[in-house]
This record gives structure tokens, sequence and C-alpha cells, in this order.
């Protein structure tokens, strides 16, 4: 234990970042109460967020340096996945999601 305290501290090798987005229909009509999720792709750990009235979702705290796979759910209806890449440099990137009913 002594021996790790000794250890010089490593440098942080990411960054942290937020993520939001709109869920919409296809008439891009938000949809207030879909659930988002979001899931790591190197630890399979899903965060989840129900969206507002205006259909708005939001994550903090994530790493730069990760995947991560973004869908949405209104009902039994699902949204394509999309992907947050880490080689994607924004800051505070933003991905909108369409679940395909009217």
């Amino acid at each position: 234990m002594l021996l790790l305290l000794s250890l010089p501290s490593l440098p942080q090798l990411f960054n942290l970042r937020a993520l939001d987005g709109v869920v919409t229909d296809k008439r891009g009509n938000t949809l207030p109460g879909a659930a988002v999720q979001l899931e790591n792709a190197n630890t399979l750990v899903v965060m989840s967020y129900i969206t507002g009235k205006d259909g708005h979702y939001h994550f903090n705290q994530l790493h730069d340096d990760v995947d991560y796979t973004v869908k949405a759910k209104y009902r039994k209806y699902w949204s394509a996945p999309k992907t947050l890449s880490k080689l994607d440099a924004s800051k505070h990137p933003s991905i909108d999601l369409m679940i395909p009913i009217e």
C-alpha cells in the first residue's frame, strides 16, 4: 500500500465532455417522455435519461476516449442507434434521434 502512495500521479489521459440532443418523430415533433439510452462501448454500462416537455436529453461526464452508442425508445418504438465516436473532437457534441412514428 505504501508503494502505491509513493508513485507519482499519472497524468489524466482523457477529457470529459457532455452529449445532448432532441428526440423527435418522423414529422419533427418532439417526444416528451422518451427514454434515451447511452451505452459505453468499453464497459457496456448503460445510462438512461427521460426527455422533458421539449424532447431534449443531456448526459454529462463522458470520457472523450470512449465510443458511446445512443438510442431512444418511445412506447414500443426505437430510434436507429447512433455512435458518439472518440474520434469526434467536439467538446459538446449533439446527436438528435428520430423515432419512426407519425
